[in-house]
């Protein structure tokens, strides 16, 4: 079971000074608004609070573990804090819900938390033998241990190679196949023995564990991370008022692939090319804050080694857009 009150000491927030800098410069007026969306143990949430004393934050989390955690963490802030459980996708109806037509900040910090890591029972680390589930939300949804016992092998394929980037993929289904066979898998070690024994022995010593990549693509998968994420990056844009700010921590090729996208096509024109004046409707609405992505510096890394595949983006709102931007589609591999 989990611990409570103790969220401060058991996390700390990836490129915490950072991202309070690239958001504060929205958040000065009173009452100015900042979304965390991805709440976790409040850490990002925490420091934005204790920065900016006249905003009230947002913060919406799909785990209500986490949530209670949080809860306790940035209870000193009373009625400037409100959670909502919710996943950030659902960004338009929470605010919806608020009454709140824009806010001046949001903030996504993507991917697995680690409150979700360092939970043994919750099946997201392959370091222990837990049982298979992964959902970050578990009062609903399937668990990886179905998609692994009810998957065929094209459908695993398909997980494992879009998701995971698994060149292995096709080895790695159709021995899970064979092997659930035997008897379903309900724990981690098994997959990770399985996975393991279908990886040719010269790569395993690169990399780190070779079942790093069946894990993410499995959470990615139980969590439907990528089409989430595709629905929340134009609503959150959408939901920034003008001189709002975005900022948005990932933590592998796939979500920051999508981020890029949905980012730089805010912040460039619209215009057909060969005109010559821009008509103010095809003006960039974003500017980008950010040249390419940040990476933590070194000495994050070294005190928190999570932090290293952790890559920043954020944009400002420069203008309003006569309708929200669509859902981004771009590929993902």
């Amino acid at each position: 079971m989990a611990r409570t009150g103790d969220a401060a000491d058991r996390h700390v927030p990836v490129l915490r000074d950072r991202v309070v800098a690239l958001l504060e410069p929205a958040l000065r007026e009173e009452g100015a608004v900042v979304v965390d969306a991805t709440l976790g143990m409040g850490g990002h949430a925490h420091a934005l609070l204790t920065a900016c004393p006249s905003a009230v934050l947002v913060g919406v989390d799909r785990d209500h573990e986490a949530l209670a955690l949080a809860g306790e963490r940035l209870a000193e802030f009373g009625d400037r804090v409100r959670l909502v459980h919710a996943v950030y996708d659902d960004l338009r109806q929470v605010l919806t819900d608020l009454g709140l037509t824009d806010v001046q900040g949001v903030l996504l910090d993507l991917g697995v938390s680690s409150l979700q890591l360092d939970e043994d029972d919750r099946g997201f680390a392959y370091r222990v033998d837990a049982p298979l589930d992964m959902r970050m939300d578990q009062s609903h949804g399937v668990t990886a241990a179905e998609v692994l016992n009810t998957y065929d092998v094209a459908d695993l394929v398909r997980v494992l190679r879009d998701y995971g980037e698994e060149r292995f993929a096709r080895r790695i289904a159709a021995n899970v196949v064979r092997e659930r066979e035997r008897a379903p898998f309900t724990t981690s070690a098994r997959l990770v023995e399985i996975v393991r024994s279908s990886v040719p022995a010269a790569t395993r010593t690169q990399g780190g564990n070779p079942a790093k990549r069946t894990f993410q693509a499995l959470r990615i998968e139980v969590n439907d991370e990528l089409d989430a994420l595709r629905a929340a990056l134009p609503a959150a844009v959408d939901a920034l008022a003008v001189g709002g700010r975005i900022a948005v921590l990932a933590y592998h090729s796939l979500e920051d692939r999508l981020v890029k996208q949905a980012l730089a096509a805010g912040a460039r024109s619209s215009a057909p090319q060969g005109l010559p004046v821009e008509a103010p409707e095809h003006a960039p609405y974003l500017r980008l804050l950010v040249r390419g992505s940040e990476p933590p510096s070194p000495e994050e890394i070294e005190q928190n080694p999570r932090a290293a595949s952790a890559r920043l983006r954020a944009a400002e709102r420069l203008r309003r857009t006569p309708v929200a931007p669509e859902p981004w589609r771009g590929r993902v591999a």
